[in-house]
C-alpha cells in the first residue's frame, strides 16, 4: 500500500547486473523483473526496488546510506553471502543491541546484516 511520506521504493547501482541478481536471489530469495538490459526491479525484499546499470558503487566510506538486513542466524547468513560471491568488508562485531557485519555485493555496493 502506498502511503504519503513513507519510503516506497529504493534503487541501487549494479555494474554486473547478472551477478548482482544471482547473488540477491540466492542469499535473500529476491525476485526480479527485467526492464531492458540496464534495469531490473526486485521484490520479496521487504521493500520493492531496482538496480540500474552503473559503474558507481555505494559504501559507507563515501558517506552513502547503509541498508541493513536482519538475520535470525548471523553466521549462516555470512556463509551464504561468501558462497554466493559477496565479500565481507567488516567481520562480525558487537554493538549495543546485537551483532552485525558488513558485506559488498558482486557490484561492490556495501550492505550490513545484524542479529540479536
Amino acid at each position: 500500500m502506498n502511503q504519503h511520506g513513507k519510503v516506497n521504493y529504493i534503487e541501487f547501482t549494479a555494474s554486473d547486473m547478472a551477478a548482482t541478481k544471482a547473488f540477491f536471489a540466492e542469499v535473500f530469495e529476491w525476485e526480479f523483473e527485467d526492464y531492458g538490459p540496464e534495469y531490473t526491479a526486485f521484490s520479496n525484499a521487504g521493500i520493492d526496488g531496482g538496480f540500474y546499470k552503473s559503474e558507481l558503487t555505494s559504501n559507507s566510506d563515501n558517506g552513502s546510506m547503509l541498508v541493513i538486513f536482519f538475520s535470525d542466524d548471523l553466521e549462516q547468513t555470512l556463509v551464504k553471502i561468501e558462497k554466493a560471491g559477496g565479500a565481507i568488508v567488516k567481520p562480525i562485531f558487537s554493538f549495543p543491541g546485537g551483532r552485525r557485519f558488513h558485506f559488498s555485493d558482486p557490484s561492490g555496493n556495501e550492505f550490513a546484516v545484524w542479529g540479536e
